[in-house]
């Protein structure tokens, strides 16, 4: 039996190891990824059915348009909810409803995700170098069908990590309409300058602003001359001297 070089078990060993480090790249960049979404969802949950998220206080937000660049669905709260809101001030500044987005795309469907994916399949070529460069020099018939062996198990274990290459946009949500970000910032600022002049801007914790005192109206009389008037009618009473015993205030009007 022929001897193998031991170039051969090197670049087997290095292909496999730079195949399980793209995994594992991998995996962490999506985990990363699944945290980060949660932590900005916050104490909101997805309703697939429903298609709309769920606040923890019950309240719903719905989907108002859909991004065709970011391929993000955007969903609102009314104002009229989210601003007498108790827990407000820890959940949103804005007074024109909390949003939150939503990619319909599985991962990696944002910019920062495609990019950890493609350090991952960068990884993963340069696991198939070696083997490949080892099949161009001189080699017995053994060693290059164990280099081709394992150039296509590499190439396989590999395929999942260029999905987001075979993936063809679609799904586009036909029932919202399409906004960009920055159609979408220019939209929120003018439904705010709206609901500021309608005052739900003023709604806080406790509801709409308590309105301002009224003024009384009709024949009163203010507390500071009822007291003075009191003081006179004792002075005036029975037990002085010259005091008119039948005298009253309704006669002296």
């Amino acid at each position: 039996m022929q001897e193998i070089n031991s170039e051969i078990w090197f670049a087997l060993v290095y292909g496999g190891f730079l195949l399980v480090v793209a995994h594992v790249l991998d995996l962490l960049a999506r985990r990363t990824a699944t945290t980060t979404t949660a932590a900005r969802a916050g104490a909101f949950s997805y309703h697939e059915d429903h298609d709309a998220w769920k606040c923890s206080e019950d309240q719903w937000l719905w989907p108002i348009s859909f991004d065709p660049d970011n391929r993000v669905t955007r969903y609102q709260a009314s104002p009229t909810v989210c601003n007498p809101c108790p827990v407000k001030d820890t959940c949103t500044t804005s007074d024109t409803g909390r949003q939150v987005s939503r990619n319909i795309d599985p991962w990696p469907s944002s910019e920062a995700e495609r990019f950890h994916r493609g350090i991952a399949c960068a990884v993963v070529v340069l696991g198939l170098a070696w083997p490949l460069a080892t099949m161009l020099q001189q080699r017995t018939g053994v060693e290059l069908v164990i280099l081709a062996a394992a150039s296509i198990i590499i190439a396989v274990g590999s395929w999942p990590l260029w999905s987001h290459l075979r993936r063809s946009p679609a799904g586009f949500p036909e029932h919202l309409r399409h906004e960009s970000l920055d159609e979408s910032i220019a939209t929120r600022e003018a439904a705010r300058q709206a609901e500021g002049a309608r005052g739900y801007g003023t709604i806080r914790k406790t509801g709409r602003r308590a309105p301002d005192p009224v003024e009384p109206k009709g024949n009163t009389v203010p507390s500071s001359f009822s007291a003075r008037w009191a003081e006179l009618e004792m002075e005036a009473g029975p037990g002085r001297v010259g005091a008119d015993p039948d005298w009253t205030r309704g006669e002296n009007r």
